[in-house]
């Protein structure tokens, strides 16, 4: 992770260097880096870092006609309204992640707005947000290696991993085609 680490911090040195504020955007398959990487980000920079794990779709979004929608297993419409959009204006703002644990929304994250801003997460590339991004980096992994890490959660999660999460992901990639939409492939 370190070599990939470096190779990203290379443009994003370049893009601080040229803005005075940048948008980072890490998408890619389940198990591929996306949450180490931007952690080893988060080490380097001071940044903020958010995840799209955080807008998980609510019990009453959980339809048929959303999960039968590409990319529709998130929440993109909340993390444009409470993130993306707020961001632009450079003020702190607040935003309310999903918690797994009881399937509501968690108390607000109130947020400071750094000159990096790090967003990790399958989805994060989604066409539903326009080009709000400076740099977009798509993590790829290859299926016996995802399989093998995914083995090694948690096995209440493999069957969805197997069976939901992973196909629901393919389609958003080819649909959208996301590594055509992305700067940095790694």
């Amino acid at each position: 992770m370190d070599s990939v680490a470096a190779v990203v911090k290379s443009k994003i040195d370049m893009l601080l260097g040229e803005k005075d504020f940048v948008i980072v955007a890490i998408d890619g398959k389940c198990t591929s880096g996306k949450t180490t990487l931007a952690s080893k980000l988060a080490e380097l920079y001071d940044c903020n870092v958010f995840h799209m794990d955080d807008f998980f779709l609510r019990p009453e979004q959980r339809t048929p006609e959303r999960f039968a929608e590409v990319g529709g297993n998130v929440d993109y419409e909340r993390f444009r309204e409470e993130v993306l959009l707020p961001l632009k204006s450079g003020k702190a703002f607040s935003y309310r992640p999903f918690d797994c644990s009881t399937f509501t929304l968690a108390m607000p994250v109130t947020v400071t707005p750094q000159k990096l801003i790090i967003i990790e997460g399958t989805y994060s590339h989604h066409p539903y947000f326009g080009t709000p991004y400076d740099l977009k980096i798509l993590l790829t992994v290859d299926e016996e290696t995802q399989r093998q890490r995914i083995l090694e959660r948690p096995a209440f999660l493999h069957k969805r991993f197997f069976e939901e999460w992973i196909p629901m992901e393919n389609r958003y990639f080819e649909a959208f085609r996301i590594s055509d939409r992305s700067e940095i492939i790694l």
